[in-house]
């Protein structure tokens, strides 16, 4: 066993050197070789997937040995896309050895006599997703809800997520999948897609809900199914943005205020952390009676001003019933531990409970 977990060990180097100026030097022989490996961990995987102690022993050893927590046992399983896709994307790669790769792809060893080849349609999807993510971002003016490129984008965050927790069997998996990807993205983009994927989420559960409704109860069964693994992936999701309190603060500075309150609205988890870091920032406001208005008390604390954490207020107040009577309740409760004043420029609780 140990001298295969030294194996297993040799995957990230070997995509590593794939996606490298060293495959100039490849022939077509070392090529084969190196497709050969891709095989036999993608045999590695088919063997011991079933087998938890020793799936998570291969899953430690390959991420011991790479810098980043990209990869992990499902990696084994799709290791020929992995290298297939990161050899046609490196033009370094030689024309004879090019040539000898797509003759692979179009009929790998072993490849039956049916119209598809195994995995050659899961590589041309994530070829043709990748030139799709890497087109201009244009949002058409007046378009609502997310642009294209955002929702294709959680999209495939979600269908990537969703795999790695049925081939990983694993919370823990799936979150340090997670927080690989996510740790890739520039944070505004990474914040954009994450709530993306939440809405996405919560709009599939809602449509799933009506559709039961309309049904004679033959899928009712999928139908809980599907929105039991969907709130799963909303919980990763959540762990992830909650779990760290300065990527939170960042995630609601950086999205439109009317998008977080809709958020909000959906997910009970995130309204309260949402209000709770509103209380935090508006408790850096003081009252200054020369300007008539309450102001930053300390620059590098008061993350809002008064007209920002009033806005912020608002549309939370505009959302559902049940958002609006959490968050008049969290004010009124703020105010009286304040003091309970009646009278504006004494409490920011009282004031904004007046202004909302």
């Amino acid at each position: 066993m140990e001298v295969v977990l030294g194996q297993v060990e040799q995957l990230p180097a070997l995509l590593a050197v794939s996606r490298s100026a060293l495959v100039r030097d490849w022939d077509s022989l070392t090529l084969d070789r190196a497709l050969e490996w891709a095989r036999y961990f993608q045999h590695l995987y088919d063997r011991f997937r079933a087998r938890p102690q020793l799936r998570e022993a291969l899953g430690r050893r390959l991420r011991r040995a790479q810098p980043y927590p990209l990869l992990g046992f499902p990696a084994l399983g799709r290791c020929p896309q992995l290298l297939g896709l990161a050899l046609l994307e490196n033009r370094a790669l030689p024309p004879a050895a090019c040539r000898s790769l797509l003759r692979s792809l179009l009929q790998p060893p072993g490849a039956g006599a049916g119209p598809e080849p195994r995995g050659l349609a899961l590589l041309a999807r994530r070829k043709a997703a990748a030139r799709l993510l890497a087109l201009p971002r244009r949002s058409p003016r007046g378009s609502p809800g997310p642009e294209p490129q955002l929702q294709a984008e959680a999209q495939l965050l979600l269908s990537r997520l969703r795999e790695e927790g049925r081939e990983a069997g694993e919370a823990a998996g799936q979150l340090r999948w997670l927080c690989g990807v996510l740790e890739q993205l520039p944070q505004p983009r990474a914040f954009e897609v994450v709530a993306a994927a939440l809405a996405v989420l919560r709009r599939g559960s809602g449509a799933e809900q009506a559709g039961d409704r309309d049904r004679d109860g033959s899928g009712i069964d999928e139908n809980l199914a599907n929105a039991a693994e969907d709130g799963c992936t909303a919980e990763l999701l959540l762990s992830w943005l909650l779990g760290n309190q300065e990527r939170f603060s960042a995630f609601c500075l950086c999205l439109p205020c009317s998008l977080l309150a809709c958020l909000a609205g959906q997910y009970s988890q995130l309204s309260k952390s949402y209000l709770d870091l509103l209380a935090g920032w508006g408790s850096h406001l003081l009252y200054d009676p020369l300007q008539g208005r309450w102001v930053k008390s300390c620059l590098d604390k008061a993350e809002l001003s008064w007209e920002e954490l009033r806005e912020r207020f608002t549309c939370l107040c505009q959302g559902s019933t049940v958002l609006k009577e959490q968050t008049q309740a969290a004010l009124k409760l703020l105010k009286t531990q304040d003091g309970d004043f009646e009278v504006r420029g004494l409490s920011v609780w009282t004031d904004l409970l007046m202004e909302v």
